[in-house]
């Protein structure tokens, strides 16, 4: 069962989620089975990512994404998948890199856990 959410935060992340773009996990399996040129970013806390992650994912947390963003990966036009736990923090920060001018912006739709529902492959 995933964490109980605040309605506040919850509204919050819903009215992001009518800016930005979310992806279904088979969506990303089958960018990284095509070799598609695609960063995978986890923004989760540092200690969730060490735990495990998806395989081939890069990891810049949510709380330095907007300062480290532009240094990492300055490229405006790249497509970026953002995730976290469940598809709320990630929601949040595409809406932020889009505001920052990021054009190609994604979500994952349930982040890490429908992923490692979906059966698909994680890393410690």
């Amino acid at each position: 069962m995933g964490k109980h959410h605040s309605d506040r935060f919850v509204t919050l992340v819903d009215d992001a989620k009518n800016r930005i773009e979310e992806i279904d996990p088979e969506e990303v399996r089958l960018k990284q089975k095509s070799d598609e040129d695609f960063v995978l970013l986890d923004v989760r806390e540092q200690d969730e990512c060490q735990n495990a992650r998806i395989a081939g994912a890069e990891y810049l947390g949510r709380g330095i994404l907007e300062r480290d963003i532009e240094e990492e990966y300055p490229d405006t036009d790249k497509e970026i998948v953002l995730y976290c736990g469940g598809g709320y923090r990630s929601a949040l920060a595409a809406d932020s890199l889009q505001k920052m001018g990021y054009q190609n912006v994604q979500s994952l739709a349930g982040g890490f856990r429908s992923w490692t529902e979906a059966g698909y492959p994680t890393k410690k």
